[in-house]
């Protein structure tokens, strides 16, 4: 699985981008989301996800977790492929796809070319509870906060067999009572804890 790449920004285009890493160049298609948010610097850093077919090994990156998150989950809706999903995801924010399915409303997701109402409802009734779970849980996301620490400790407990949500609701209690705790230290408390 290729989680990311990083490298030189050979060529910007709205529906693929080209990055250089120890001179191979990624052909990586993305949405225009990701085509806004990508900026002209020579280096880049792009989040992928790696799409294995019969006949190709197909690379769609994103400026971001969230549409990383939101791409993965409509590709597991039957009957939305990549690149409705991708179409999806450059008609609207990921935001929006997320709001658009927490509160029923198809319709919106029904907006986008090529998606028809029976999909959009699709769309809306097979992720409607995964969207929740994930937002319930975004309150303890430490991806935005740019805090390594806490995504060190994070990831060693998830490695050791813990949930993501309950390693996150333990490290944010072990992280209150002390900010200043290295990494060794908030995995040994919240351990003590979960």
């Amino acid at each position: 699985m290729i989680s990311h790449l990083e490298g030189k920004l050979i060529e910007k285009t709205p529906t693929y981008i080209v990055v250089e890493c120890s001179g191979v160049g990624y052909e990586v298609n993305i949405s225009l989301n990701t085509f806004e948010k990508i900026a002209e610097s020579e280096r880049i850093k792009v989040l992928t996800c790696l799409i294995i077919k019969e006949d190709a090994h197909i690379l769609y990156g994103f400026a971001d977790e969230e549409e990383r998150t939101i791409f993965k989950q409509l590709i597991s809706v039957s009957g939305v492929g990549t690149n409705t999903a991708r179409l999806m995801l450059s008609a609207l924010k990921p935001a929006d796809i997320k709001q658009a399915i927490s509160a029923g409303n198809w319709a919106l997701i029904k907006t986008v070319k090529g998606i028809g109402e029976k999909t959009a409802q699709k769309v809306v009734i097979d992720l409607k509870n995964k969207i929740k779970k994930v937002e319930s849980a975004e309150g303890f996301s430490f991806a935005t906060e740019k805090n390594t620490k806490m995504e060190e400790a994070l990831s060693a407990l998830v490695m050791l067999g813990f949930s993501k949500a309950e390693a996150e609701k333990g490290l944010i209690k072990i992280k209150q009572q002390n900010p200043e705790y290295t990494v060794e230290q908030l995995v040994k408390n919240t351990l003590k804890i979960l």
